[in-house]
């Protein structure tokens, strides 16, 4: 049964409830039918629902040895031009969940498809951290309404 008091809270803080159901909601989706990822197109299909967010949100594929989508997580989400992305927030659920790669991705609000300094940056430190974990970064990918 659903709480009354919900509607309520939604209509003070309607941006976090929502961002907040979101992440929630969104934590574990299955990506697909668990399907192997061999392409950055067939990782796009598990993704695209973000394209067209108005916030940055910056999300993880997690996958076994055979590139089967274990889960897809939406690691943050931030405003319209940036997010905040940690390795631990990263990894943490990677490792828990036994997976052996990652795919990391996130949408710009904005269309642009090109990779901002921060992006590169933050890239480098995910495969840095990667690789003292064990758990390779296989690609990061960056989406919009365009594509």
């Amino acid at each position: 049964m659903y709480n009354a008091k919900i509607p309520t809270i939604t209509k003070r803080f309607p941006s976090e409830v929502r961002n907040a159901i979101e992440v929630l909601s969104s934590y574990s989706i299955q990506a697909g039918s668990k399907g192997k990822i061999s392409r950055p197109d067939e990782a796009f299909m598990g993704l695209r629902k973000y394209a067209a967010k108005k916030a940055e949100h910056f999300l993880a594929i997690d996958l076994d040895g055979a590139h089967k989508v274990i889960k897809t997580r939406v690691v943050s989400i931030g405003l319209a031009n940036r997010t905040v992305v940690h390795p631990r927030e990263v990894f943490a659920p990677a490792l828990i969940a036994g997976a052996t790669a990652i795919i990391v991705a996130h949408n710009h609000p904005s269309g642009n498809l090109d990779p901002s300094h921060e992006d590169i940056e933050i890239t480098e430190r995910l495969n840095n951290a990667g690789q003292i974990l064990g758990i390779a970064i296989l690609d990061h990918i960056i989406i919009s309404r365009f594509g």
